[in-house]
């Protein structure tokens, strides 16, 4: 077992949706989602026309490899939980981190509902004015 942490690429015992079987893929690690789960970013070596994807080269580490020039895909995301975590391969460094996590919290920002009390010129209802 793995001790996962936010910036690491790990290799994951990942199940097929028909869990006929599983394929060993590696994520990175985004953060800690509580009780051994972590939220995960998938990696693939091939962008798939992903406008999101984000170039994971070994300048982009300060420890550790991969097998292949990857991209980080932080549009598709996952929970598991750290006994799926078969080994730490590498460690992104803080700037190609920061993007990843900057691309996943503007795609949700996206779709965040306005907050009507957050307008200077709305009233509360419950204002007379």
């Amino acid at each position: 077992m793995v001790t996962p942490g936010p910036a690491s690429i790990v290799v994951v015992d990942f199940p097929f949706s028909n869990l006929s079987g599983s394929k060993l893929r590696p994520a990175v690690v985004l953060c800690d989602a509580g009780r051994g789960d972590w939220l995960l970013c998938q990696i693939t070596s091939n962008p798939l026309s992903d406008s999101a994807a984000v170039k994971i080269t070994p300048a982009n580490l300060t420890k550790g490899a991969l097998t292949s020039l990857s991209f980080a895909r932080p549009t598709k995301l996952f929970t598991a939980n750290e006994t799926l975590m078969v080994k730490r391969i590498a460690i992104l460094n803080d700037a190609t981190f920061r993007e990843i996590l900057s691309i996943v919290v503007d795609r949700l920002q996206e779709v965040m509902p306005a907050d009507p009390d957050a307008d200077e010129g709305s009233q509360h209802p419950d204002n007379d004015n």
